[in-house]
């Protein structure tokens, strides 16, 4: 049985309508800030595509106006599932402009677990794209995401995290941290049990821990606006740390 869902999320951004759709409305924009690799077209009709951990997921625009709207759907499935999203910009004084994301659709018979999985992800996604806005403006990275299921529960996902990074399960926003790599880094949101996120001098992280139907899992992302492929080393830090 499928249920038709929404949700909505609205943030303030340093940066200008033209900077926000760059960055929500191009590939390299959206690799900036969110998982994966995304592959857009630049109209009506053109392709919406993500890609993470071998799988693409594919989608259409149905909705292309330059610094104000952009809005995707995928296909309907056989039993009626099917993702839509929007994008929403709107300036305001001080170069400043606020971005509002709705997201639509039809979702299966775990629909509440995936419901609060996404109401849960998207504020530290939208607080990866303020500090990218804020911080990497025009500049590309190379995108590591790991997913390791079987981490175990929150409580013990947490305690290695934080001890990994020097820091206790108490840990807040503005926070400073050390990386397992041994660089320093500056707490930019902090919701645990649920994720954490980390800015660096080169790059931005997130730490997920993801409980679902399926069993627990922690979620790895890191932009490296560096321009180093660090994909298996931390495939090999979470392999070591959760088995």
């Amino acid at each position: 049985m499928t249920h038709p869902f929404e949700l909505s999320q609205e943030i303030e951004l340093g940066a200008t309508p033209e900077q926000v759709w760059d960055a929500i409305a191009t590939g390299p924009g959206v690799d900036s800030w969110f998982m994966g690799r995304t592959e857009l077209g630049t109209s009506v009709g053109g392709p919406a595509g993500l890609t993470m951990m071998g799988h693409t997921q594919q989608a259409t625009i149905t909705a292309y106006e330059p610094g104000a709207r952009l809005a995707t759907r995928s296909a309907q499935a056989p039993d009626g599932r099917f993702m839509a999203m929007e994008y929403l910009i709107e300036g305001c004084d001080g170069g400043t402009a606020v971005l509002r994301l709705v997201q639509s659709g039809m979702l299966g018979d775990d629909w509440e677990t995936e419901f609060e999985a996404m109401k849960a992800g998207w504020p530290i996604y939208l607080e990866t794209l303020k500090q990218y806005l804020a911080h990497f403006i025009g500049r590309t990275p190379l995108v590591t995401t790991v997913f390791r299921p079987g981490a175990g529960g929150p409580d013990t996902v947490w305690k290695i995290v934080t001890e990994s990074l020097d820091v206790t399960p108490d840990v807040g926003e503005g926070d400073e941290v050390r990386l397992p790599d041994g660089s320093a880094g500056v707490v930019y949101y902090a919701n645990l049990p649920v994720n954490l996120g980390v800015r660096t001098a080169d790059g931005l992280y997130r730490f997920i821990h993801s409980g679902t139907a399926r069993g627990d899992a922690v979620v790895l992302g890191h932009q490296n606006f560096a321009g180093r492929d660090e994909q298996a080393e931390w495939e090999a830090w979470t392999a070591e740390r959760f088995g």
